[in-house]
């Protein structure tokens, strides 16, 4: 549920092109993929699921092998939103970071978590994306999706 859910919010904010895969709780295969969608030189990639605390939960892991810097105010932001919900929210492990200009967010896998996380995110997340290219804050007045 959470996968198409992320698809439907995206669209929603005006992202045009979206691919969406499917994957084992494999930590190598995870970080295989998420180095080639940074090859091809995504601007986004958002994950669901494997952020919890069970023996299965390996998106985390095999997220930090491929970020060269961690976001930690955007996850913060997502924990702090969902935890005035729910009080399970903070046992979320789920990071943000980069690799190049490619931010990759980890979300929760359930659907209720995936919702609250992005209602977090979006569309506020689209400032980054001017950064990443330089512009100064005052240049990054946005209303499109990257």
């Amino acid at each position: 549920k959470s996968g198409p859910l992320i698809v439907e919010t995206l669209k929603a904010h005006g992202v045009k092109e979206i691919d969406y895969a499917i994957l084992p709780d494999d930590p190598a295969q995870i970080s295989n993929t998420l180095l080639q969608f940074c090859d091809q030189h995504y601007p986004l990639i958002v994950t669901t699921g494997g952020t919890g605390l069970g023996p299965r939960d390996n998106t985390v892991t095999a997220t930090r092998q491929v970020i060269d810097q961690e976001l930690p105010g955007i996850a913060e932001a997502m924990r702090s939103f969902g935890q005035r919900r729910t009080p399970y929210a903070m046992l979320s492990q789920g990071i943000v970071g980069m690799r190049g200009q490619t931010i990759i967010i980890n979300l929760p896998g359930s659907s209720k978590g995936t919702e609250e996380s992005l209602a977090a995110l979006f569309p506020a997340l689209f400032h980054a994306y001017p950064i990443t290219k330089g512009a100064g804050h005052e240049q990054t007045q946005r209303k499109a999706a990257p």
